[in-house]
């Protein structure tokens, strides 16, 4: 434990650079999964756009999807560069943004179909009623499919963001120094792995601990008119 007393600011800053990182590509991932179910709903070319987005997303490994988007976003950012000046160098994307913005569309073509499920939950006869009391299309969607949608999709999109908050260890493979970085530095440093990667699992484990927790009461408050 000596040796890790050392590292504890390292540490202390790469666990605010996850959370960071973590509540970015949340938001993005709810933006992705609420298009991408909004596509699927509609038809036509964009439910076939949507479901190659799922498809693609879903069918290869994050690790991979990661290193793609970095790697290929910086060759995308260098040619555009080059076509409009000729002597431009690299382009890079900064690490903190390509990996957030790679994990989150991973979740956000799961989180596409559980949105697309939670829609297709409401009780159509709900939807019938509202019609017949007059709503318009936007009030019948803000105050009927919404607030419905939202409790049934809930459970199966905390577990999305559950399991985006542990991919945010991925971030450390293309620079980032988060904790996992920082765990492998101190290692190389110290000799002592266990120790190190004890601690990294101790701040993943208080982050998903503390996120089940809200998730719960989200749901909880969610569902309080069920209760009743």
């Amino acid at each position: 434990m000596g040796a890790l007393a050392g590292w504890l600011d390292e540490f202390a800053w790469g666990a605010f650079l996850i959370l960071r990182v973590f509540l970015v590509a949340a938001a993005l991932t709810l933006i992705f999964g609420v298009l991408g179910a909004a596509a699927r709903l509609a038809g036509g070319v964009w439910a076939r756009l949507a479901g190659l987005y799922v498809t693609f997303f879903r069918g290869t490994p994050e690790l991979l999807v990661l290193l793609l988007f970095y790697f290929g976003a910086a060759v995308t950012l260098t040619a555009i560069a080059r076509a409009i000046d000729p002597g431009a160098g690299f382009v890079d994307i900064p690490p903190f943004w390509a990996g957030s913005l790679a994990i989150a569309l991973i979740a956000g073509a799961y989180a596409t179909e559980s949105f697309r499920g939670a829609f297709l939950g409401v009780a159509p006869g709900q939807i019938e009623a509202a019609r017949a009391l007059g709503l318009a299309p936007w009030q019948i969607l803000a105050f009927v499919r919404l607030p419905q949608a939202w409790r049934i999709a809930l459970p199966s999109f905390g577990n999305h963001l559950i399991g985006l908050m542990k991919d945010t260890a991925l971030v450390s493979v293309i620079g980032l120094n988060e904790i996992m970085f920082t765990a492998r530095m101190a290692t190389s440093v110290t000799g002592q792995p266990f120790t190190m990667f004890a601690a990294v699992a101790v701040i993943y484990l208080g982050f998903t601990t503390a996120l089940s927790a809200a998730l719960a009461a989200a749901e909880r408050r969610a569902a309080r008119h069920l209760a009743r």
